[in-house]
């Protein structure tokens, strides 16, 4: 029986901030760990938006992007992706705009519909005066793709005027739009828009099959796209051994029961701290339902699961969100898990 292909890898970055470190260390270790995909040859390197938790830095997209970017040579950098409710258009556009100019050709512009915060914020940012109309999202996105385009977007007025409007004055790059999302919605607005579609599969397993099924069945070809396009998301904790693995995976399991079980937020513990913390049945249930859907294990464990995944839902790409805990002997601006996770994954799949 032929060996089933090995996808492509990517990462989708949070910034994960842990007990005791600053944020400067955080981005300092996701930029390290930037660099390393580069070298391993990984495809591309997203960053999350998300707002007010103390344990995510990633609140800043194409700010992390442009100095990802920096560090970088062959890797496309992006956003998995700008939650536009929260922003206008026309800045989106600027701001990717000016990324594909410092890094023609490696900028990906991963665009969603949620808020990435709580009610709180999302009422902050609307009363900062720069979000939009969630229930004008579809004529958002195809108003970031023609202001970014080389030919710019034509504004008309009332009175019968128009006003030409460019997100930068002479492109010769745009970023590449994708989709991202873990409903229906999402999957049939990408199909009708001609887009490329990421599934969120690493924080909503639930509908994949649905979402994938739709997207390609409805896909819209344009002459830019003429196939469908498509990734998934998945979180994946790869070590030497498998109860290495198993302790790594911990501290984000637990993260995702507090939220889940309306506990207050705390920077991610240390894989000591979350071994050491009490467990009740309610929590370890969700820590056991949240890491069955995860890929722990050693390289050729995780590298054999994730070439079946990948196979199963026919897609040429795993985005991995590496989200193995640290140790406490480990350094705060070091990604030593995470890092990990990446070089024995890419060895294994090579």
């Amino acid at each position: 029986m032929p060996e089933i292909a090995a996808p492509a890898l990517s990462v989708l970055d949070l910034v994960p901030v842990r007990t005791g470190q600053t944020s400067a260390q955080a981005v300092a270790a996701s930029l390290a760990l930037a660099r390393r995909a580069d070298e391993l040859g990984f495809r591309r390197y997203w960053f999350a938006e998300h707002h007010n938790m103390p344990s995510v830095a990633s609140t800043s997209p194409p700010v992390l992007i442009a100095a990802a970017a920096g560090v970088t040579e062959r890797i496309r950098v992006g956003s998995g992706g700008v939650m536009l409710p929260n922003h206008s258009p026309l800045i989106v556009a600027e701001q990717f705009a000016a990324l594909s100019a410092l890094a023609p050709g490696r900028i990906d512009l991963g665009i969603g519909r949620a808020p990435g915060s709580d009610p709180v914020i999302t009422q902050l940012l609307r009363r900062s005066g720069t979000t939009s109309d969630v229930e004008r999202f579809p004529e958002h996105v195809t108003d970031i793709i023609s202001l970014a385009s080389p030919q710019g977007a034509t504004v008309r007025f009332v009175s019968g005027g128009e006003y030409a409007v460019h997100a930068t004055p002479n492109a010769t790059d745009v970023p590449e739009v994708w989709l991202l999302g873990s409903s229906d919605y999402s999957a049939q607005l990408a199909a009708q828009l001609g887009l490329p579609y990421v599934f969120a599969n690493h924080f909503a397993g639930d509908g994949l099959e649905r979402a994938m099924a739709l997207y390609r069945s409805g896909f819209q070809a344009t002459e830019e796209r003429p196939a469908p396009r498509s990734f998934i998301t998945a979180n994946v904790i790869v070590a030497p051994t498998a109860e290495e693995a198993r302790e790594r995976a911990l501290p984000q399991a637990r993260q995702f029961a507090r939220m889940r079980t309306n506990k207050p937020m705390t920077p991610l513990p240390t894989v000591e701290e979350a071994i050491a913390e009490p467990t009740d049945a309610l929590e370890q249930s969700m820590i056991d339902q949240t890491t069955q859907r995860w890929f722990i294990g050693t390289a050729d464990e995780v590298a054999t699961t994730l070439r079946e995944f990948a196979a199963k839902h026919e897609v040429d790409e795993v985005m991995i969100s590496p989200v193995a805990g640290s140790y406490e002997r480990e350094g705060l601006d070091s990604p030593a898990g995470r890092l990990q996770t990446l070089e024995l994954l890419a060895a294994a799949l090579r």
